[in-house]
């Protein structure tokens, strides 16, 4: 992949979504869509922003019953996305289910733990062991269900890349040097991530909150 940035357009307004792809994509690789966009949205919304040609990323987090989730995936082929999420800890049974309903050319990777998340909410949650513990181990898991990848915070990303050699990592939460973390707390640069093995970096606020879109995504693509 020449450039890995997926720019995220989590922005209530359609059109401002795709005013700010248009202006930023000579510097991004593609553009994720997340759960605001597509519930405001929805399909509509997905075939406008692929129409600038870039490719899709659709950050849904699906997690439900191996059949529902299978379901799902075969509802959006029509989308033709480059990437899905799905909830690592949905089971091994629905990561197989997942995988086995989506399009060819579509990857489906599994969401380990959250950018938001550190240990103590693992701990209220009843999930034991350290962050890295646990993307580990749901990484495994996914590996073992057959999916292409899975997202980890930068923190991770060099273990499961090292445990994981053909992997698709996808990498959240990354803030340039010197920008605000906002909610997330554990975050790298996307210098860092890329280094450490990241296939994607998913970048939102640094660019679409940027007083210049399009100067933000070019100053961080001459980092990578």
């Amino acid at each position: 992949m020449s450039n890995p940035v997926y720019l995220a357009l989590d922005v209530p307004r359609l059109r401002d979504a795709v005013d700010l792809a248009e202006k930023v994509k000579a510097h991004v690789g593609g553009i994720k869509l997340g759960l605001e966009f597509f519930n405001a949205h929805g399909a509509h919304g997905v075939h406008m922003l692929s129409q600038i040609g870039l490719p899709i990323f659709l950050d849904l987090k699906l997690h439900d019953i191996p059949n529902t989730v299978a379901a799902a995936m075969q509802a959006i082929h029509v989308l033709e996305p480059s990437i899905v999420t799905i909830h690592a800890c949905g089971g091994r049974a629905m990561m197989e289910d997942a995988k086995a309903a989506a399009g060819e050319h579509t990857k489906v990777v599994g969401v380990t733990m959250l950018t938001s998340l550190d240990e103590r909410d693992l701990a209220a949650t009843g999930v034991g062991g350290t962050p890295h513990d646990h993307v580990m181990r749901l990484a495994d898991l996914a590996h073992k269900a057959g999916l292409d990848g899975v997202v980890c915070s930068g923190h991770e990303v060099k273990a499961v890349h090292d445990q994981w050699k053909d992997g698709f990592f996808v990498v959240p939460g990354l803030r340039p040097e010197g920008s605000d973390v906002g909610d997330q707390k554990r975050v790298v640069t996307p210098r860092q991530a890329r280094d450490h093995g990241a296939s994607v970096l998913v970048i939102g606020r640094p660019i679409s909150r940027a007083e210049d879109p399009e100067a933000a995504a070019r100053a961080i693509e001459a980092t990578l």
